[in-house]
């Protein structure tokens, strides 16, 4: 039997015996001990799995990212055994692998807390030990149905009454029987007892709907090796302290209240902070070749009929009622109409006016679900780096890239230099027909093509109305934000009848780059802040420089140094307090000012200061007519 083995040096052909196991061909391969699942024809599969003649095989490893979500899959069914084991009564729902780990969710007689995590683990170790198989079948489903009926699993029962196919996965874990489609590694040997942990207790509605039962989720993660599963919580450590609202708390940069909840309070530093960020993206979208609109809040609710927003986004909206005028307004979550009313304003456009580059930083509301709120990372009034590109359909790779060096260059200002881009086509849900999607997606790759941009393909992902690259940076801790967008768009411009008049006098519909670099200011500087870890570059930081008198004696002459400084631009503040130098210090620094400047008699007398840099012990004395140069270089 022939068999096509894929690798990362290619496809080879392989004869192995007939009936044999895609394991017995990883025994042949010498590869047994680091494969633990395989993907076959493109389909995951488990080891177990017979192979057929011409069938191609690509082994997943630990390392994969498959890989390791198989990993935690097989270990979440370890975890309904135990608690089987603990509440043979429990009826299970279900145990995904998530990002960073996996959950089972579970209805139990025992209210589980986190005082029982650590049993529970131990139950987990006594079934990893006993070293059992997962053992696939395919069940007819209405045999499934009598199975999990027999065992008063009622949440599989309802699972299953859903599935369109004839047949469902059944997995056997010794006497444990689950519903699943698999795979899994082929028996619990291949789960390290030194490499797992449960990490909380929670509740979560069955099926997420608030009328349905309220279940208990436990918590976990896996890992192959104790080191890599220490490597993790060091990071957790590490991201929990970077955490944007602890830090927006303590540096005094925004405030969330009960009264707006999903809005932000900028408090007086993060003002300084918004600004700041905004003035940058600003000046880069004007170098490149924008100018600056502002559209209304409030548009008519016909604008977004014809948009598709109403159909496609209504459950999204805040919408309002003009009992004056007896209409129906809705508040813009998003800036595209706008911008189309402002294209279509003034005398027609001709071919000689494109590409026409149009921004805005438009503040948008969209009605985002109470649980699903973060702190800035999601909120319900955020302000967009909005921009859309009005041009002709050759125009469209000389736009991406002019979008892409402007993009580059301000994450490079931001301190951002690992991008990841990936390709979103289609969604299921879409305005416009098969032939106009065809056209954009090939617009758009061409493009990316012609930019050098190495994507990968992110299936069904795209706009309702468009293809879109999406460019994903990467911050001080490896963590991957979705930011910067660029969508090609043939629909809109049809659907509000906009158009040029081309060389020939005829008109032209104008293709439509929807594109933000940042996306979501709000959402920006939180990535920031836990990027930067609160520890802003000079030139972010809300306040750059703290003067510190050493005593009464000096305070005038403090007062001097402040008042040089905040005349020559920088961000500084005043400290004359009856206070020890040490404890100035010492408070200054756990704001994260990025330097303070003492001054006490001796400097006085000389005519210095003596500045000190956050996160170092030595000072250094610096004349005064010298600081605004040893700043401004910073």
């Amino acid at each position: 039997m022939r068999l096509i083995i894929i690798s990362e040096s290619g496809s080879d052909g392989y004869g192995i015996d007939d009936g044999a196991s895609a394991f017995d061909l990883a025994v042949k391969l010498g590869c047994k001990k680091s494969a633990i699942a395989a993907e076959i024809n493109g389909i995951k599969s488990d080891l177990s799995t017979k192979l057929k003649e011409n069938d191609s095989v690509l082994f997943i490893n630990y390392s994969d990212c498959d890989g390791l979500s198989i990993l935690r899959h097989s270990t979440a069914h370890v975890l309904a055994k135990a608690l089987l084991e603990i509440d043979e009564t429990s009826k299970l729902a279900i145990g995904p692998a998530i990002s960073d780990g996996f959950y089972y969710d579970v209805l139990s007689t025992r209210i589980f807390s986190t005082d029982d995590l650590e049993m529970i683990e131990g139950k987990m170790r006594h079934v990893i030990d006993s070293k059992l198989k997962f053992e696939k079948s395919m069940m007819k489903k209405s045999d499934a149905i009598k199975l999990f009926e027999a065992m008063g699993q009622d949440f599989k029962v309802e699972l299953i009454d859903g599935i369109a196919d004839e047949f469902v996965g059944i997995y056997r874990l010794g006497d444990f029987v689950d519903l699943c489609r698999g795979p899994h590694v082929p028996s619990t040997s291949y789960i390290s007892v030194d490499a797992l942990k449960l990490t909380s207790v929670a509740g979560a509605y069955w099926r997420g709907d608030s009328s349905k039962a309220v279940l208990q989720r436990i918590y976990g993660t896996a890992f192959p090796t104790r080191r890599e599963m220490e490597s993790h919580f060091v990071f957790l450590s590490d991201a929990k302290a970077r955490d944007h609202r602890k830090i927006g708390q303590e540096l005094e940069i925004f405030h969330i209240d009960d009264h707006a909840p999903g809005n932000i309070f900028w408090l007086k530093n993060g003002t300084i902070l918004f600004n700041l960020v905004k003035n940058k993206v600003a000046a880069i979208a004007e170098k490149y070749g924008y100018f600056f609109v502002q559209t209304p809040q409030l548009l008519d609710k016909s604008l977004w009929e014809i948009s598709g927003h109403w159909e496609k986004f209504r459950e999204n909206m805040y919408v309002v009622n003009d009992d004056c005028d007896n209409t129906t307004m809705a508040i813009k979550p998003m800036n595209c109409p706008g911008h189309i009313i402002v294209y279509k304003n003034g005398p027609v456009k001709s071919y000689r006016d494109l590409p026409i580059r149009m921004a805005e930083f438009g503040l948008c509301h969209r009605n985002e679900p109470s649980g699903s709120l973060h702190g800035l990372m999601r909120i319900r009034a955020f302000m967009q780096d909005d921009g859309h590109v009005f041009c002709s359909s050759d125009q469209i790779g000389t736009e991406t890239q002019n979008f892409c060096d402007a993009l580059q260059e301000l994450y490079n200002v931001f301190g951002f230099t690992d991008i990841v881009v990936k390709f979103s086509d289609r969604p299921e849900k879409r305005a416009g027909s098969d032939e106009v999607w065809d056209i954009a997606e090939k617009s758009l790759k061409d493009a990316a093509d012609a930019a050098g941009l190495d994507y990968t393909v992110n299936r069904g992902e795209g706009a309702f109305y468009g293809p879109k690259l999406e460019f994903v940076l990467k911050d001080s801790l490896g963590r991957e934000w979705q930011c910067g967008t660029l969508q090609v768009d043939f629909v809109l411009p049809t659907r509000f009848n906009t158009y040029y008049i081309d060389r020939n006098g005829k008109k032209q519909t104008p293709v439509m780059l929807h594109r933000a670099i940042v996306g979501s200011l709000e959402r920006f500087i939180g990535i920031l802040i836990e990027h930067y870890a609160g520890k802003f570059p000079f030139w972010l930081a809300p306040v750059q420089i703290v003067i510190a008198s050493v005593t009464d004696e000096s305070a005038e002459y403090a007062k001097d140094v402040f008042t040089r400084l905040r005349d020559h631009g920088f961000r500084v503040i005043l400290d004359i307090e009856n206070e020890k130098i040490t404890y100035k210090i010492r408070e200054h620094f756990v704001q994260k000012v990025p330097f303070i400047v003492v001054v006490g008699k001796n400097e006085a007398q000389n005519e210095t200061v003596s500045v000190r840099a956050l996160g170092s012990d030595d000072t250094k004395e610096v004349s005064v007519l010298d600081m605004f140069s040893y700043f401004s270089v910073m």
